[in-house]
């Protein structure tokens, strides 16, 4: 089976280098016409996403060149406005755009936690406001937001990327939610790709194994007429996973347990993984606890 995207437009941020630069030309390969978005200068030209839409021409694609600061609402409103313009639709969001500020918690200024906060999170999530109601009068959808192990599992100097990649999971979580009865599938990509932005943070064994270009087809994969919603899809060297969130089935403690004291008595069980399932909606837990509580009281629910 093939995947095409023919007739289908794409927006992809920070699509001028690295990651965003294969996403936006997998996407062009398939059909896809693309906004390639860069942050561009003071004129608001981006001589990266320009070079990136030259590419795709030249392979006999379409795609337009955008210098928007993702994390300003205007300008990504002037951005979609621009695509819309053009060709009258967006059915794919590709939120890439990323930056580094990487030091010890101790040491970072809350200026660079706050910077890094609204490139990756406001960035992403002013873009997808800005589609959002075209995707549900379309019927269809397609978004991608970039998380990272950084911050689904932690890295040493990277609080603040890694608060925001996490966040992430939380906003795609919830749009998956609402999205459903309109067809718009939201995902999150976990790449691990040498690029500029992690340039020195591998080795160079491994900086050059980790090609970017071996990711985007996880990108072209999850905006496909058959994706999935609500996954994490890990990718690098050519590696494909899915990381799974899993709360432990847990237990209800009698009324005159409930304490500190009665938590540590119990940890092991609460602890316990056995059972432990992926829930699917936030509404799931308090669901699960009061079943759980009233089994230990000896209540009916109804």
């Amino acid at each position: 089976m093939s995947i095409r995207l023919d007739g289908q437009v794409a927006i992809v941020t920070g699509g001028g280098q690295g990651l965003g630069r294969c996403h936006a030309l997998a996407l062009a390969e398939r059909g896809a016409k693309v906004v390639v978005n860069d942050l561009g200068d003071a004129s608001g030209q981006s001589e990266n996403a320009d070079r990136v839409v030259g590419e795709i021409e030249a392979a006999g694609g379409e795609a337009i060149a955008n210098g928007a600061n993702v994390a300003n609402f205007g300008q990504v409103e002037e951005m979609v406005g621009a695509a819309m313009k053009k060709w009258g639709r967006i059915d794919i969001l590709v939120n890439n755009a990323g930056i580094l500020r990487d030091k010890t918690f101790r040491k970072m200024s809350m200026d660079d936690f706050r910077l890094v906060i609204d490139v990756h999170l406001m960035g992403s999530a002013n873009c997808t406001k800005a589609v959002w109601d075209i995707m549900c009068e379309q019927n269809f959808g397609r978004i991608v937001f970039t998380t990272s192990s950084s911050g689904l599992y932690g890295n040493f100097g990277q609080a603040n990327y890694g608060a925001a990649k996490m966040a992430m999971v939380g906003l795609m979580n919830t749009l998956h939610l609402e999205g459903a009865k309109f067809d718009i599938r939201v995902n999150c990509l976990a790449p691990t790709a040498g690029t500029a932005m992690t340039e020195g943070l591998f080795p160079d064994a491994v900086f050059k194994l980790m090609a970017a270009e071996v990711v985007s087809p996880g990108v072209v994969f999850l905006t496909g007429p058959d994706a999935p919603s609500r996954k994490i899809l890990c990718a690098g060297g050519g590696s494909f996973a899915v990381s799974k969130g899993f709360e432990t089935e847990g237990l209800s403690l009698a009324p005159d347990e409930i304490s500190p004291e009665g938590i540590a008595a119990a940890w092991d069980a609460i602890d316990d993984g056995d059972g432990m399932r992926e829930l699917q909606s936030g509404f799931e837990q308090p669901t699960k606890f009061a079943t759980q509580a009233a089994k230990k009281l000896g209540l009916d629910l109804g």
